[in-house]
């Protein structure tokens, strides 16, 4: 097997490469670096000793995204590679048009020109917009509530409306909840790029002094606190969910949610950081952000059904690990 890691050198891509490390499978990262830089790779070279193919290429250039397949022989692709901030989009819908969805049809035309058996999207529970019902099943409608949503949607769109994605790959789209949390012992996290717009990363910012407190976005809401409730799942739950789909062949197209199925307010979540971490974390209530949505958590018994798939670390897990890793940067 060897994997094409799109938008490889962020959170998520990271984490995937170094589960393909501990298995020893052979892949390649492609990644612009416009939200991202390559020491996280650096840091899996140096523990796994074992040098990560890279090109610093953006998929929306076809020339140099042809250069990948010609010079590898690669036989499945999981497509990390985006921009994720719900209100940066909101801000900048065009910017967020242009790399999220052109992109991905640029490359979506070249897993086909290279009949890539294997294809994985790295989607979003933005989908669906606010919730009708909760738990959030598979089938609820797509209603997104920011452009960032909507790019998903229209990524998808393009996936279901091609016979080849339907007939002559194995095709998963994976709709992530809230993922959070490190790599064991934190050898690598979520660094982002500028001014974090989710929680953990804002919080280990505080706590390493970059920011004075951290920002709730709202306190009114309808939940046990009036905080937002989400689904947080660690990073490492949601990159075993990738790795059983890798592994799966059944051709045609499968949507699964990939969340914890129990939803936490942000204030539980900042409580179970202060508890596990002895750690007091200042904070300060907000106004509420466009495109929030109040409560977000998934239904999660169809991967478990046919992928046999099921998050196994708590929320407390998640907040050790992140704060390791925030002690190691």
């Amino acid at each position: 097997m060897n994997v094409l890691l799109t938008g490889g050198a962020g959170f998520i891509g990271t984490h995937m490469a170094a589960k393909l490390l501990e298995n020893n499978l052979s892949f390649i990262v492609v990644d612009n670096l416009s939200n991202s830089n390559r020491s996280q790779l650096k840091k899996l070279e140096d523990h796994f000793l074992k040098k990560i193919p890279f090109y610093n290429f953006d998929i929306r250039d076809k020339n140099k995204m042809t250069i990948v397949f010609d010079e590898n022989q690669i036989d499945s692709v999981i497509h990390f590679a985006g921009l994720k901030s719900v209100n940066e989009s909101v801000n900048n819908p065009q910017l967020y048009y242009n790399n999220n969805v052109v992109g991905s049809i640029n490359l979506l035309n070249l897993v086909k020109e290279n009949n890539i058996k294997k294809f994985i999207f790295s989607s979003s529970a933005t989908v669906y917009g606010e919730p009708k019902y909760l738990p959030i099943d598979e089938e609820h409608p797509l209603s997104a509530m920011s452009p960032y949503g909507q790019n998903k949607i229209d990524i998808e769109k393009s996936i279901f409306s091609d016979s080849f994605f339907k007939k002559n790959c194995s095709t998963t789209i994976l709709r992530y909840f809230n993922p959070v949390g490190a790599f064991q012992d934190g050898l690598i996290g979520e660094i982002p790029m500028g001014i974090p717009n989710n929680l953990m990363p804002y919080l280990l910012g505080v706590i390493n002094g970059d920011y004075p407190f951290l920002q709730v976005f709202g306190n009114d809401y309808k939940t046990t606190d009036g905080t937002p409730v989400r689904d947080y799942i660690h990073i490492m739950d949601l990159i075993d969910a990738h790795y059983q789909a890798l592994q799966d062949n059944k051709l045609g197209i499968e949507v699964f949610n990939i969340g914890t199925g129990e939803g936490y307010s942000v204030m539980q979540m900042i409580k179970a950081f202060e508890q596990i971490n002895e750690i007091k974390i200042p904070y300060k209530i907000m106004p509420r952000r466009e495109g929030d949505v109040e409560t977000c958590f998934a239904d999660n018994k169809k991967i478990l059904k046919r992928l046999n798939w099921k998050s196994t670390r708590d929320i407390y897990q998640i907040c050790k690990d992140a704060y390791k890793f925030s002690q190691n940067y």
